[in-house]
Protein backbone atom coordinates (compact mmCIF):
# COMPACT_ATOMS: atom_id res chain seq x y z
CA UNK A 1 0.00 0.00 0.00
CA UNK A 2 1.20 3.78 -0.82
CA UNK A 3 0.34 6.83 1.49
CA UNK A 4 -0.52 10.21 -0.37
CA UNK A 5 -2.83 12.89 0.33
CA UNK A 6 -5.45 15.01 -1.89
CA UNK A 7 -4.37 18.20 -2.74
CA UNK A 8 -8.39 19.34 -1.07
CA UNK A 9 -6.55 19.58 2.20
CA UNK A 10 -4.96 22.90 1.11
CA UNK A 11 -7.51 24.14 -2.58
CA UNK A 12 -10.00 23.14 -4.32
CA UNK A 13 -8.05 25.61 -6.96
CA UNK A 14 -5.05 23.76 -7.41
CA UNK A 15 -2.27 26.34 -8.99
CA UNK A 16 1.26 26.57 -9.60
CA UNK A 17 1.53 28.10 -6.14
CA UNK A 18 0.60 25.24 -4.87
CA UNK A 19 3.43 22.92 -6.33
CA UNK A 20 5.85 24.07 -3.31
CA UNK A 21 3.60 21.62 -1.10
CA UNK A 22 5.06 18.79 -3.17
CA UNK A 23 8.73 18.59 -1.57
CA UNK A 24 6.88 19.08 1.90
CA UNK A 25 5.15 16.08 1.50
CA UNK A 26 7.83 14.38 -0.13
CA UNK A 27 10.18 14.82 3.03
CA UNK A 28 6.95 13.96 5.01
CA UNK A 29 7.49 10.27 3.83
CA UNK A 30 4.13 10.64 1.13
CA UNK A 31 4.40 8.59 -2.02
CA UNK A 32 2.01 10.68 -3.83
CA UNK A 33 -0.26 14.01 -3.76
CA UNK A 34 -4.20 13.80 -5.55
CA UNK A 35 -4.90 17.12 -7.83
CA UNK A 36 -8.18 18.25 -7.47
CA UNK A 37 -9.68 18.73 -11.43
CA UNK A 38 -13.39 20.75 -12.28
CA UNK A 39 -11.98 22.20 -15.55
CA UNK A 40 -8.93 20.52 -17.35
CA UNK A 41 -8.59 23.66 -19.01
CA UNK A 42 -7.59 25.52 -15.98
CA UNK A 43 -4.72 23.64 -14.44
CA UNK A 44 -1.12 24.60 -15.64
CA UNK A 45 -0.69 20.85 -17.12
CA UNK A 46 3.60 21.36 -17.63
CA UNK A 47 3.95 23.02 -15.05
CA UNK A 48 2.58 20.02 -12.96
CA UNK A 49 4.18 17.51 -14.97
CA UNK A 50 7.49 19.27 -14.41
CA UNK A 51 6.78 19.51 -10.45
CA UNK A 52 5.82 15.87 -10.54
CA UNK A 53 8.59 14.52 -12.14
CA UNK A 54 11.13 16.96 -9.97
CA UNK A 55 9.61 15.32 -6.53
CA UNK A 56 9.42 12.06 -7.84
CA UNK A 57 5.95 11.99 -6.28
CA UNK A 58 3.14 10.36 -8.16
CA UNK A 59 0.23 11.93 -9.39
CA UNK A 60 -3.51 10.72 -8.80
CA UNK A 61 -6.47 13.27 -10.16
CA UNK A 62 -10.08 13.74 -8.33
CA UNK A 63 -12.37 15.34 -11.14
CA UNK A 64 -15.99 16.59 -9.58
CA UNK A 65 -18.43 17.38 -12.78
CA UNK A 66 -19.56 20.69 -13.49
CA UNK A 67 -22.96 21.52 -13.89
CA UNK A 68 -23.98 21.09 -17.11
CA UNK A 69 -22.04 17.88 -17.30
CA UNK A 70 -24.14 14.94 -16.93
CA UNK A 71 -23.74 11.12 -18.22
CA UNK A 72 -27.07 10.32 -17.05
CA UNK A 73 -29.03 13.38 -18.38
CA UNK A 74 -31.77 12.17 -20.30
CA UNK A 75 -30.90 14.71 -23.06
CA UNK A 76 -28.30 13.05 -25.26
CA UNK A 77 -26.76 16.24 -26.23
CA UNK A 78 -26.07 16.71 -22.39
CA UNK A 79 -24.66 13.19 -22.11
CA UNK A 80 -22.61 13.91 -25.30
CA UNK A 81 -21.11 16.78 -23.94
CA UNK A 82 -20.12 15.12 -20.84
CA UNK A 83 -18.10 12.37 -22.93
CA UNK A 84 -16.24 15.12 -24.61
CA UNK A 85 -15.80 16.65 -21.18
CA UNK A 86 -14.31 13.18 -19.64
CA UNK A 87 -11.90 13.13 -22.70
CA UNK A 88 -10.49 15.85 -22.26
CA UNK A 89 -10.06 15.49 -18.28
CA UNK A 90 -8.76 11.60 -19.00
CA UNK A 91 -6.33 13.35 -21.74
CA UNK A 92 -5.09 16.09 -18.87
CA UNK A 93 -4.30 13.49 -16.26
CA UNK A 94 -2.26 11.54 -18.64
CA UNK A 95 -0.45 14.89 -19.95
CA UNK A 96 -0.24 15.62 -16.00
CA UNK A 97 1.56 12.09 -15.66
CA UNK A 98 -1.12 11.12 -13.61
CA UNK A 99 -1.38 7.33 -12.54
CA UNK A 100 -5.41 7.30 -12.08
CA UNK A 101 -8.59 9.82 -12.38
CA UNK A 102 -11.26 9.21 -10.33
CA UNK A 103 -14.21 10.84 -8.50
CA UNK A 104 -17.95 10.92 -8.46
CA UNK A 105 -17.89 10.54 -12.43
CA UNK A 106 -21.26 10.00 -12.94
CA UNK A 107 -22.99 12.41 -12.28
CA UNK A 108 -22.96 16.26 -11.02
CA UNK A 109 -22.48 16.29 -6.83
CA UNK A 110 -26.05 17.53 -5.59
CA UNK A 111 -27.87 15.70 -8.87
CA UNK A 112 -30.63 14.33 -6.96
CA UNK A 113 -34.25 14.09 -9.55
CA UNK A 114 -36.69 12.82 -7.32
CA UNK A 115 -36.89 9.28 -8.68
CA UNK A 116 -34.60 6.44 -7.91
CA UNK A 117 -32.37 4.73 -10.68
CA UNK A 118 -33.77 3.86 -13.62
CA UNK A 119 -33.09 1.25 -15.82
CA UNK A 120 -32.07 3.89 -18.76
CA UNK A 121 -30.03 6.27 -16.58
CA UNK A 122 -28.25 2.90 -15.93
CA UNK A 123 -27.87 2.45 -19.81
CA UNK A 124 -26.79 6.01 -20.28
CA UNK A 125 -24.22 5.57 -17.85
CA UNK A 126 -22.72 2.48 -19.42
CA UNK A 127 -22.84 3.94 -23.02
CA UNK A 128 -20.60 7.05 -21.42
CA UNK A 129 -18.01 5.11 -19.86
CA UNK A 130 -17.54 2.70 -22.75
CA UNK A 131 -16.85 5.37 -25.00
CA UNK A 132 -13.99 6.35 -22.97
CA UNK A 133 -12.17 3.05 -23.84
CA UNK A 134 -10.12 4.41 -26.70
CA UNK A 135 -8.91 7.46 -24.09
CA UNK A 136 -8.19 5.29 -21.72
CA UNK A 137 -6.15 2.80 -23.44
CA UNK A 138 -4.06 5.68 -25.21
CA UNK A 139 -3.22 7.42 -22.18
CA UNK A 140 -3.01 4.45 -19.61
CA UNK A 141 -4.75 6.45 -17.16
CA UNK A 142 -7.19 4.35 -14.94
CA UNK A 143 -10.50 5.26 -14.39
CA UNK A 144 -11.99 4.97 -10.76
CA UNK A 145 -15.53 5.37 -9.75
CA UNK A 146 -16.46 6.69 -6.43
CA UNK A 147 -19.88 6.25 -4.91
CA UNK A 148 -20.93 9.54 -2.99
CA UNK A 149 -23.32 9.49 0.21
CA UNK A 150 -27.18 10.23 -0.43
CA UNK A 151 -27.02 13.59 -0.04
CA UNK A 152 -24.89 14.27 -2.65
CA UNK A 153 -26.75 11.62 -5.61
CA UNK A 154 -29.43 9.20 -6.01
CA UNK A 155 -27.35 6.92 -8.29
CA UNK A 156 -23.82 5.24 -7.43
CA UNK A 157 -24.20 5.34 -3.39
CA UNK A 158 -22.67 1.94 -2.61
CA UNK A 159 -19.95 -0.76 -3.64
CA UNK A 160 -22.27 -2.81 -4.82
CA UNK A 161 -23.70 -0.71 -6.94
CA UNK A 162 -20.43 0.90 -8.33
CA UNK A 163 -19.46 -2.70 -8.91
CA UNK A 164 -22.40 -3.18 -10.95
CA UNK A 165 -21.35 -0.17 -13.21
CA UNK A 166 -18.12 -1.62 -13.75
CA UNK A 167 -19.54 -5.03 -14.39
CA UNK A 168 -21.96 -3.47 -17.21
CA UNK A 169 -19.23 -1.32 -18.45
CA UNK A 170 -16.63 -4.35 -19.03
CA UNK A 171 -13.54 -2.22 -19.10
CA UNK A 172 -10.66 -3.54 -17.44
CA UNK A 173 -9.58 0.39 -17.50
CA UNK A 174 -12.31 0.90 -15.27
CA UNK A 175 -12.50 0.39 -11.36
CA UNK A 176 -13.73 1.77 -8.30
CA UNK A 177 -12.66 3.99 -5.58
CA UNK A 178 -14.12 3.56 -1.76
CA UNK A 179 -14.39 6.91 0.24
CA UNK A 180 -14.05 6.33 4.03
CA UNK A 181 -16.22 9.39 4.64
CA UNK A 182 -18.97 8.15 2.07
CA UNK A 183 -18.57 4.41 3.09
CA UNK A 184 -19.29 5.46 6.39
CA UNK A 185 -22.66 6.50 5.98
CA UNK A 186 -23.86 4.18 2.82
CA UNK A 187 -22.01 1.23 3.94
CA UNK A 188 -23.01 -1.30 6.70
CA UNK A 189 -19.81 -2.31 6.60
CA UNK A 190 -16.60 -0.78 5.37
CA UNK A 191 -14.51 -3.48 5.23
CA UNK A 192 -17.15 -6.16 3.92
CA UNK A 193 -17.85 -3.69 0.83
CA UNK A 194 -14.05 -3.17 0.25
CA UNK A 195 -13.85 -7.00 0.40
CA UNK A 196 -16.93 -7.27 -2.08
CA UNK A 197 -15.02 -5.12 -5.36
CA UNK A 198 -12.03 -8.00 -5.39
CA UNK A 199 -9.61 -6.93 -8.20
CA UNK A 200 -12.47 -4.07 -8.91
CA UNK A 201 -10.53 -1.87 -5.91
CA UNK A 202 -8.54 0.73 -7.40
CA UNK A 203 -7.88 3.29 -5.32
CA UNK A 204 -9.07 4.28 -1.45
CA UNK A 205 -9.88 7.71 -0.39
CA UNK A 206 -9.06 7.41 3.78
CA UNK A 207 -11.43 10.60 5.51
CA UNK A 208 -12.33 10.76 8.88
CA UNK A 209 -16.54 10.69 9.62
CA UNK A 210 -15.81 14.53 9.81
CA UNK A 211 -12.76 15.29 7.53
CA UNK A 212 -10.51 15.44 9.99
CA UNK A 213 -7.04 13.86 10.43
CA UNK A 214 -7.53 10.31 10.42
CA UNK A 215 -8.13 8.29 14.10
CA UNK A 216 -9.81 11.37 15.86
CA UNK A 217 -13.11 10.15 14.48
CA UNK A 218 -14.81 7.28 14.70
CA UNK A 219 -14.20 5.17 11.09
CA UNK A 220 -12.72 1.67 11.97
CA UNK A 221 -9.19 1.88 10.14
CA UNK A 222 -7.19 -0.43 11.67
CA UNK A 223 -10.02 -2.90 10.40
CA UNK A 224 -10.03 -1.39 6.85
CA UNK A 225 -6.11 -1.34 6.67
CA UNK A 226 -6.17 -4.97 7.70
CA UNK A 227 -9.18 -5.71 5.19
CA UNK A 228 -6.90 -4.36 2.55
CA UNK A 229 -3.73 -6.20 3.86
CA UNK A 230 -5.61 -9.53 3.57
CA UNK A 231 -6.35 -8.90 -0.31
CA UNK A 232 -2.75 -7.85 -0.69
CA UNK A 233 -4.41 -4.54 -1.74
CA UNK A 234 -1.21 -2.48 -3.82
CA UNK A 235 -3.17 0.82 -4.60
CA UNK A 236 -3.22 4.18 -2.51
CA UNK A 237 -4.70 5.08 1.13
CA UNK A 238 -4.73 8.84 -0.38
CA UNK A 239 -5.87 11.04 2.35
CA UNK A 240 -8.94 13.36 1.76
CA UNK A 241 -9.55 15.71 4.25
CA UNK A 242 -9.38 19.43 5.05
CA UNK A 243 -7.26 21.41 6.58
CA UNK A 244 -7.86 25.26 7.83
CA UNK A 245 -5.91 27.61 6.47
CA UNK A 246 -7.47 31.64 6.42
CA UNK A 247 -6.24 32.45 2.85
CA UNK A 248 -7.21 29.73 1.06
CA UNK A 249 -10.86 30.94 0.57
CA UNK A 250 -11.20 28.29 -2.22
CA UNK A 251 -10.50 25.36 -0.10
CA UNK A 252 -13.18 22.84 1.10
CA UNK A 253 -11.49 23.83 4.46
CA UNK A 254 -12.55 27.42 5.00
CA UNK A 255 -15.77 26.51 5.52
CA UNK A 256 -15.63 23.29 7.31
CA UNK A 257 -12.38 22.33 8.30
CA UNK A 258 -11.42 22.74 12.14
CA UNK A 259 -9.62 25.91 12.78
CA UNK A 260 -6.95 24.48 14.98
CA UNK A 261 -6.30 22.37 12.04
CA UNK A 262 -4.01 23.05 9.70
CA UNK A 263 -3.30 21.54 6.11
CA UNK A 264 0.29 20.27 7.02
CA UNK A 265 -1.01 18.98 10.68
CA UNK A 266 -3.73 16.88 8.77
CA UNK A 267 -1.30 15.39 6.59
CA UNK A 268 1.49 14.44 9.33
CA UNK A 269 -0.94 13.27 11.79
CA UNK A 270 -2.85 11.43 9.28
CA UNK A 271 0.17 9.62 7.41
CA UNK A 272 1.85 8.82 10.66
CA UNK A 273 -1.77 7.40 11.63
CA UNK A 274 -1.63 5.13 8.43
CA UNK A 275 1.91 3.83 8.66
CA UNK A 276 1.64 2.76 12.21
CA UNK A 277 -1.65 1.17 11.32
CA UNK A 278 0.09 -0.50 8.51
CA UNK A 279 2.95 -1.71 10.81
CA UNK A 280 0.81 -3.29 13.30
Amino acid sequence: MKIGISAFAWTSSFKSSHLQLLTAMKELGLQGVEVPMFDPDKLEIENIREAFLKSRLECTVCAILPRGINPISPEQEIRLKAIRHLERCIEAAGAMGATLIGGPLFAPIGYLPEHRPTEDEWSWAVEVFRDLKDVLEATGVRLSIEPVNRSETFFIRTAEEAARLCDLIGDPHIGVTVDTFHANIEERSISTAIRSLGPKLSHIHASENDRGPLGRGHVPFAEIISTLQEMDYQGYLMIEGFGYRVQEKESPGYLWAGLDVSPEELASESSQFLRQLIAG
